[in-house]
């Protein structure tokens, strides 16, 4: 019998201490991040969360008998891989999703949907504050048109982002009688449907011509998420607004491929 086979893999032990040590730091910061961070940021505690994982059961396979231990990194390596290319294939989703398409002639956009992000204690972060600036550029050439503020007023909110947003606008030019506020959702997909029920309500002239506005990386799900609710025929225009603040871009384009899975299994 091959009693090879059965030894621990030292070879890496020692780098299996290391990467299993690793890990669980990252798990403790992504548990920490998840507890103590502000609200809007703890959605990225799954990325330490996970790598850490990953890590601690890499660093275990150092632990395992020599062949259990090689083919178990294998598949760990193999898992990964799999999961490189499904984000880069989803990703490039999004890319391709971040773009302005807007109807010209009689399928020209009747109403406007700006889908609202964080507000700071000053006013509106600098992503939304983007949108907005797209929304007021659009709207020097079609002032009479309807505009819908879409989102609701987080736990670390000083208000609410439909306010804030109504708010701007009017200060900004816009006829205060034009705006709708829908500030009740909390995420995507509930500015979604609580839009699509102001049309049902007559709260918004219904209209299939509708315009949402919000920054590049989030209009890929948007149109899904529309799509799956809309009831009529219009097909949507999009108005993708730049991402100014780098590293809220940087961050948002990394989270978006798993918010466009988690909308495309759970939002319904």
């Amino acid at each position: 019998m091959n009693r090879r086979a059965y030894r621990p893999y030292q070879g890496n032990g020692r780098w299996g201490g290391i990467l299993l040590g690793l890990g669980v730091l990252l798990l403790a910061f992504g548990l920490g991040m998840f507890l103590l961070a502000p609200f809007s940021l703890r959605k990225f505690a799954a990325f330490p969360a996970a790598g850490g994982g990953y890590l601690v059961l890499y660093g275990l396979t150092a632990r395992c008998p020599v062949t259990t231990g090689r083919v178990l990194r294998r598949i760990l390596l193999a898992l990964l891989a799999l999961a490189l290319i499904a984000f880069a294939a989803l990703e490039g989703v999004v890319l391709t999703g971040a773009r302005t398409e807007i109807a010209q002639g009689e399928e020209e956009p009747e109403v406007m949907v700006i889908f609202g992000c964080q507000v700071k204690p000053w006013g509106p972060s600098e992503l939304l504050r983007d949108r907005l600036d797209a929304a007021l550029t659009y709207l020097e050439d079609h002032p009479d048109m309807t505009v819908v503020v879409s989102g609701g007023q987080g736990p670390d909110e000083p208000m609410s982002e439909a306010q804030c947003m109504y708010d701007y606008l009017v200060e900004h030019g816009v006829n205060g009688k034009n705006i709708v506020l829908e500030d009740q959702s909390g995420n995507t997909w509930e500015n979604v449907r609580y839009t699509m029920e102001l049309f049902r309500d007559g709260a918004v002239e219904p209209a299939g011509k509708v315009l949402a506005v919000s920054n590049g990386f989030h209009l890929a799900r948007i149109r899904l998420l529309w799509g799956r609710a809309w009831e009529g025929t219009g097909a949507l225009s999009t108005l993708a607004a730049p991402s100014s603040h780098l590293p809220s871009r940087l961050s948002m384009y990394l989270r978006e491929p798993f918010a466009l899975v988690k909308s495309w299994l759970l939002d319904r």
